[in-house]
């Protein structure tokens, strides 16, 4: 997330043991990404920074990309979804030249100062036929708390790609990443098992192994009758 570092070949060896391993692979591109930027260097080196993830991705055999868009500055948020749609579409172009099986993956962000909300990531789908990531703390945090995933899990398609996590955060929005508890999951795991979706949940907790298992357990915990 901080730069594309993985050389090819590490990519490579990386793909191989996930696939001896029966594990899949996604990737999250780094977080200086805004497509809508005012700077045409910083769209190209965001563009850029996409694009080399996707060729990690694709050597890795990973199957989504994962990044945050941009950020509104000051255009309304109309304009800026326009631009990202005309730079998603183009980004799409360059993978299918390349022959990539990948995805691009948009993120739901964890400010409203950043395009990202469920409604924008939707419709950007719908335009672009782009896949997108759900992370379900951060829209805790960008509505301040309230949330209601039963009425979310309405929106969204039956398969998708997720992040969970703790969230700290203030009247700006999402501060930090912290350790995810049970109770807090607990709400998102009944409306995962109520709407019956495929999704891959991926842990962003500080301590991501622990909490994955938690996850894990609380899900089979849920779903026995």
């Amino acid at each position: 997330t901080y730069g594309v570092r993985m050389k090819p070949e590490m990519a490579a060896t990386v793909g191989a043991k996930a696939a001896e391993l029966g594990i899949t692979l996604s990737v999250h591109a780094p977080y200086y990404i805004n497509l809508a930027s005012y700077e045409d260097e910083k769209v190209a080196a965001s563009r850029q920074r996409i694009l080399d993830s996707c060729h990690r991705a694709h050597l890795m055999g990973a199957r989504k990309v994962v990044f945050h868009a941009g950020f509104y500055q000051k255009r309304t948020p109309r304009e800026t979804y326009r631009l990202i749609r005309r730079e998603i579409i183009d980004l799409q172009r360059h993978i299918r030249k390349e022959a990539w099986p990948v995805a691009l993956c948009p993120e739901i962000t964890g400010k409203p100062s950043q395009f990202g909300s469920t409604e924008e990531l939707l419709e950007l789908m719908q335009d672009t036929g782009c896949d997108i990531t759900v992370d379900f703390a951060h829209l805790y945090a960008r509505n301040q708390g309230v949330i209601d995933y039963g009425a979310i899990m309405a929106q969204l398609p039956q398969k998708f790609h997720a992040h969970f996590s703790g969230i700290e955060y203030t009247a700006k929005g999402e501060k930090k990443h912290i350790a995810l508890t049970e109770d807090f999951f607990q709400p998102l795991a009944h409306a995962l098992l109520s709407h019956k979706t495929d999704i891959t949940l991926i842990c962003e907790s500080p301590r991501p192994m622990n909490d994955a298992c938690m996850m894990k357990r609380l899900i089979r915990a849920l779903s026995r009758p």
